[in-house]
């Protein structure tokens, strides 16, 4: 049974700086690549990031240069480091991965950014 904890959120001010975490179970960690999503209010979900078995990674055009998305297989565990952040960066932030034709999320964690 694949699960999949986030933690790392929280409220800060703008330009501030938050790093989430997302622990996996229940999966061989090191094989898949995974993703980090965002939910803002009365918005649809959204990618923000994504880190492929072999490390490579992709971002949204509005975090790029921003948020960085890494990974450790050793603690199974994948990472967003957040900076410079906005307020439009408020949502909740969720982690993702797809294993076979199942997409598999946490519960995700707030993140509030003020202005």
């Amino acid at each position: 049974q694949v699960q999949l904890v986030e933690s790392g959120g929280g409220l800060v001010q703008a330009g501030g700086s938050l790093r989430l975490s997302c622990a996996a179970s229940g999966i061989r960690f090191s094989i898949y690549a995974m993703g980090w999503y965002r939910q803002a209010p009365g918005r649809q979900r959204e990618l923000v990031a994504s880190i492929s078995s072999g490390g490579m990674t992709n971002y949204a055009g509005s975090v790029k240069g921003r948020f960085t998305i890494s990974r450790d297989n050793a603690v199974f565990t994948v990472y967003l480091q957040m900076n410079s952040l906005k307020p439009e960066d408020t949502g909740v932030y969720y982690c993702n991965v797809a294993v076979g034709i199942l997409n598999n999320w946490g519960k995700g964690t707030l993140v509030t950014v003020s202005s």
